[in-house]
């Protein structure tokens, strides 16, 4: 790789030539096995760009999508090339660990789908959804609910939710959401991966709770919206901080992104008050180590991690997000991203120079 000249303009530059041209732009090393494990919320999109990669870079990446929090326990283990986390770690959570960075891959929506005989669609308030959660509202005929939904006929049924069984930075951006809308839930159940519900079903993973909610009567669950996409399970209107009610769309969720950006990314962008913003928006990050020789793992493996990062980040791949309901980084966060990846070093020394 061309020695960087010092301006992100030239670090992107060399990401796509990294990541563009067949297998001779790996730089003529030996193509790299990569493991990764985390998320599922960003599964799809993986699959996806993970399978271009390999076909233009000749490096194969293998992600386990066991729940974010899983992810992080293999990356504190160093068992794994990056973890995948819709959860960014607490400045406690990175103080037991050696240094790591963030890098957003894509944004996405968490939505909250349904399963109601005859209603096409419905209106949802974050203080409902957080009563419903809560256990406090209990019928889908609920005087609050049929506020919301003038000419609906919601049944006189009781509300099964739908919540995950694991740690999962899907359930960390849903409860975050909650915690800023309803201070009752921030005072009885607060955010975090993984949070006590008081009433409904568990199920592993995004696909585990669509397809719980795809199959069970009267239900209501928050999973990824491409989940609710695939299985076409009608998910909810969600009023925002201004009072509009909107779905998740590109539009949508880049517009909870408009704001700030702090330097190292980590960032919640749930109840942006951005005109058009959908509520529970969210970037999703793959986290690695700033010191990539752990794990006897080769400079090889290192530089193939960092040539997976950059073809993420490349236009060719943001590409793709909007063609698996995702929706791509603001400009913001992948100058950060790339200004990021000039700190990784192996033994010490920089890996891009």
């Amino acid at each position: 790789m061309k020695k960087i000249l010092g301006s992100l303009m030239v670090l992107a530059m060399v990401f796509a030539m990294v990541s563009c041209g067949g297998n001779s732009s790996n730089g003529g090393r030996e193509a790299q096995e990569l493991s990764g494990a985390g998320a599922t919320f960003p599964l799809p999109f993986y699959n996806v760009v993970f399978e271009q990669f390999a076909q233009v870079n000749g490096d194969a990446v293998a992600y386990g999508g066991i729940g974010s929090g899983g992810g992080v326990r293999n990356m504190r283990d160093k068992i794994v090339d990056f973890a995948g986390s819709d959860a960014y770690l607490s400045d406690k959570e990175m103080a037991n660990m050696d240094p790591v960075i963030h890098i957003p891959t894509c944004m996405g929506a968490v939505v909250l789908a349904y399963n109601l005989d005859g209603v096409a669609n419905l209106n949802l308030s974050g203080e409902v959804i957080a009563e419903i959660f809560a256990g406090e509202i209990k019928m889908w005929n609920d005087s609050r609910l049929v506020e919301l939904n003038p000419g609906v006929n919601l049944p006189a049924e009781e509300i099964i939710p739908v919540f995950r069984s694991e740690g999962s930075g899907t359930t960390f951006v849903f409860t975050d959401y909650l915690s800023k809308v309803s201070g009752m839930w921030a005072s009885k159940f607060g955010t975090g991966k993984s949070v006590n519900f008081p009433a409904g079903q568990a199920a592993k993973g995004n696909p585990g709770v669509a397809g719980v909610i795809s199959q069970t009567r009267n239900s209501i669950g928050y999973l990824g919206s491409e989940y609710a996409f695939a299985q076409k399970i009608p998910y909810a209107k969600l009023r925002n901080a201004n009072g509009e009610m909107v779905e998740p769309t590109a539009a949508s969720i880049s517009a909870a992104a408009s704001g700030e950006i702090p330097a190292d990314t980590r960032t919640s962008i749930v109840n942006s008050t951005a005109p058009g913003a959908y509520p529970i928006a969210t970037f999703t990050w793959m986290i690695i180590y700033k010191e990539q020789n752990y794990s006897n793992r080769s400079r090889e493996q290192a530089v193939a991690t960092l040539d997976m990062l950059g073809y993420i980040l490349s236009d060719d791949a943001q590409s793709i997000t909007s063609q698996v309901h995702y929706a791509p980084l603001p400009h913001k966060a992948k100058e950060l991203s790339l200004n990021n990846l000039k700190s990784v070093t192996y033994n010490g020394e920089a890996i891009l120079q």
